[in-house]
C-alpha cells in the first residue's frame, strides 16, 4: 500500500539537488497581496518569519518591563513606581518572556523556517495547522497585553501564578491565565506538526542518523511540548474555574491544597525549561562545525543526549519544592535526578569543545554568540548543581541567586543561541548580509552588559537578598547599582543588534546561496529559498557535516 505521507521524488538528481534560479518566496502565489498574503499564507517560511517578527515585538515589551524593574531597584525605597506596580512589572515581564518569547522562540521561528529545508521536504506535514498555531499565538499574546488594561488592574502574582494568592487577588489574573492556556494549544500543535514532518517527510536517503542535529533537537523538544503542555493547560483551567466558581481546588480555606498546584505547575514548567534550551543546543551544534570546518564530534552522542534531556527532565520538577514540606526521601530522590539530568548537557559541551579542537576556526558573529552561549550556559548549569544540592538549596531558595541562575540559563543560553542562529541563518532568510562590524559591537555590549547585570545577583542572593521584593536593606544597594548599570549596557547591545539586522534586511549586500560554506541542505538552495524549497527533492547520500578538506568551503 502506498504511503500517503511520503513525498514522491522529483526528477533524479545527483547527490543534493539544488534549485536552479532564485524564486523569491516573498512573491505570493495564491492571488493575495499585501498583509493578507502573509497572515493567510501556509508557506512554512512565511509563517516562520511571522513568528519571528511577533517574537521580537513581545521580546521588546518584556525587556522594557525588565529595564523598569532594574531602574526601580537602583536604590532602596520608591524610585519610579509603587509596590503594586512593581509586582505587575515582574509578573508581565515573566509571562511575556516565558510564554511569548523563550518557550516558543527558536522552534516556531527558526524551526518553522528551516525544518523542511533541512530534511529535504517542501513544507511541514500540516501547513494549515501551522498557520492556526500562529493565529493562536497572536491571540494569546493579545490576551496577555489586554490583561494590562482591563479588569481591576494588571496581574501581580508572578509568572508562576502560585495559589492561593492567584485565586484571591482582585487583579486581572483570569485573562493572563487564559492567555497562557491559549498559548499552550499553539505549542502543542507546533509539536505535533514537527513530529509528523520528521517521521513522514524526510527526503530519500535522509535516515535518522543523517538528519542535522538541529532537527534532532526540535524532535526532542516537540515530544516535550506534546506530553507536558496539557498538564499546564489543565492546571491553569482549574485556576480559572476556581476564580469564577469558588470550587476550591487549591485554596486551603475551601479545602484545597496549594502544594498540589505547585506539583502540577512544575510537572510542566521544568520540562518547559528543556523546551527553551534544547533548540538552542541544536542551533549551537549547527554553527560550530560550519565555523570550525570540522565534522561534529560525537554525532550520535549529541542526538541521544537531546532525547535523554527531554526524557529525564520530566522527573526533576520536585527540586523547585525542596522547602515545601515534602519528605526527606522525596527530596533526596529529586536531588539525585537533578544531578543526573546534568550529565547529557555535559556531554554536549564536551562534544562542542572537541569539535572546535584543531579546527580551521573562522571567528564571525554567529560563532561569537555561540561561544558566549557555551560560557554563560556552563555558569548557569554549574550554579544549577548548587541549587540541586539540598543543603545549599535551603540557603538560596527564594533569593536573587535563583534569578541569576535562571537568566544565565535562559538569557545566556536560549537567547544568546537565538541571536547566534538569527545571524547564522539571516542570509538564508533575507537574501542579504548584515554588517559584521556592527554585529561584533552588539555582541560585545550584550556579553559585557549581561554579566554586569546578572553576576552581581549571585552575590546578592548568597548574601540573602530575596527576589521579587520591591524594597531592600541599604547594604544591598552597591551591587544593585552595578546590576542596573549592566541593564543599560545590555539594552544598548540589543538596540545595535536589531538596528543592524533591520537595516541589513533592507539595504544589505546580496548574499550567496551558501556564504558560510555549510553542508546541510538549506544551504544548497537559493537565498531566500524558493516557494516549494526544492524543484527536485534531494537524494541524501552522506551525513550532514562532511567537511572533506580542512579550510575548504562548500560551493
Amino acid at each position: 500500500m502506498a504511503d500517503p505521507f511520503r513525498q514522491t521524488q522529483g526528477p533524479q538528481g545527483a547527490g543534493c539537488a539544488a534549485v536552479s534560479g532564485a524564486t523569491d518566496f516573498y512573491t505570493p502565489g495564491d492571488g493575495r497581496s499585501g498583509i493578507r498574503a502573509w497572515i493567510f499564507s501556509t508557506d512554512h517560511k512565511r509563517i516562520g518569519l511571522l513568528y519571528l517578527f511577533s517574537l521580537l515585538f513581545f521580546f521588546c515589551i518584556g525587556a522594557t518591563f525588565g529595564l523598569l524593574m532594574r531602574l526601580e531597584l537602583i536604590a532602596p525605597g520608591k524610585t519610579i513606581v509603587e509596590a503594586s506596580t512593581y509586582n505587575s512589572f515582574f509578573t508581565l515581564h515573566g509571562v511575556i518572556m516565558i510564554f511569548l518569547f523563550i518557550i516558543p522562540g527558536i522552534p516556531v521561528s527558526l524551526g518553522n523556517f528551516l525544518l523542511p529545508l533541512q530534511i529535504g521536504a517542501r513544507d511541514l506535514a500540516f501547513p494549515r495547522i501551522n498557520l492556526l498555531s500562529w493565529w493562536l499565538y497572536i491571540l494569546g499574546g493579545l490576551m496577555a497585553l489586554m490583561s494590562l488594561f482591563t479588569g481591576e488592574g494588571p496581574p501581580d502574582t508572578g509568572w508562576t501564578f502560585y495559589a492561593p494568592y492567584s485565586i484571591r487577588t482582585g487583579t486581572n489574573v483570569t485573562l493572563a491565565v487564559s492567555a497562557a492556556f491559549v498559548l499552550g494549544f499553539s505549542s502543542i500543535l507546533t509539536g505535533l506538526n514537527f513530529i509528523t514532518t520528521i517521521h513522514r517527510l524526510r527526503a530519500p536517503g535522509m535516515t535518522w542518523f543523517r538528519m542535522p542535529l538541529f532537527v534532532w533537537s526540535l524532535y526532542a523538544t516537540a515530544w516535550v511540548q506534546i506530553l507536558a503542555t496539557p498538564v499546564l493547560a489543565i492546571t491553569l483551567l482549574l485556576v480559572v474555574i476556581e476564580r469564577l466558581f469558588s470550587v476550591g481546588f487549591f485554596d486551603p480555606a475551601k479545602g484545597g491544597d496549594p502544594i498540589l498546584y505547585q506539583h502540577l505547575f512544575w510537572i510542566y514548567s521544568h520540562p518547559a525549561v528543556y523546551i527553551m534550551i534544547l533548540p538552542a543546543m541544536g542551533v549551537v551544534t549547527e554553527i560550530i562545525p560550519a565555523f570550525s570546518r570540522r565534522t561534529i564530534f560525537g554525532y550520535k552522542a549529541i542526538a541521544f543526549s537531546s532525547l535523554a534531556i527531554a526524557s529525564v527532565g520530566y522527573f526533576v520538577w520536585g527540586h523547585h519544592m525542596f522547602t515545601s514540606g515534602m519528605s526527606d526521601t522525596a527530596r533526596t530522590v529529586f536531588s539525585l535526578i537533578t544531578f543526573i539530568v546534568a550529565v547529557p548537557s555535559g556531554v554536549k559541551i564536551f562534544n562542542w569543545t572537541a569539535s572546535l579542537y584543531k579546527g580551521s576556526i573562522s571567528v564571525e558573529a554567529p560563532l561569537l554568540f555561540t561561544l558566549a552561549f557555551i560560557f554563560l550556559f556552563s555558569i548557569g548549569g554549574l550554579t544549577g548543581l548548587v541549587m540541586g544540592a539540598l543543603a545549599t538549596n535551603i540557603h538560596i531558595h527564594g533569593t536573587f541567586f535563583i534569578v541569576a541562575h535562571f537568566h544565565y540559563v535562559m538569557f545566556g543560553g536560549a537567547v544568546f543561541a537565538f541571536f547566534a542562529g538569527l545571524h547564522y541563518w539571516f542570509p538564508k532568510m533575507s537574501g542579504k548580509m548584515y554588517s559584521e562590524k556592527l554585529a561584533r559591537v552588539a555582541w560585545g555590549f550584550l556579553f559585557v552588559g549581561f554579566n554586569i547585570l546578572y553576576f552581581p545577583m549571585f552575590i546578592l542572593g548568597w548574601q540573602g537578598m530575596p527576589r521579587r521584593y520591591y524594597d531592600y536593606l541599604p547594604h544591598f544597594q552597591g551591587l544593585n547599582v552595578v546590576s542596573t548599570v549592566g541593564s543599560w549596557i545590555l539594552a544598548v547591545g540589543l538596540i545595535i543588534l536589531f538596528v543592524n539586522l533591520l537595516k541589513s534586511a533592507r539595504k544589505g549586500a546580496p548574499s550567496t546561496a551558501n556564504p558560510w560554506g555549510a553542508t546541510t541542505l538549506e544551504w544548497q538552495v537559493s537565498s531566500p529559498p524558493p516557494v516549494h524549497n526544492f524543484e527536485e527533492l534531494p537524494v541524501v547520500t552522506e551525513g550532514p557535516y562532511q567537511y572533506h578538506k580542512k579550510g575548504e568551503r562548500a560551493t
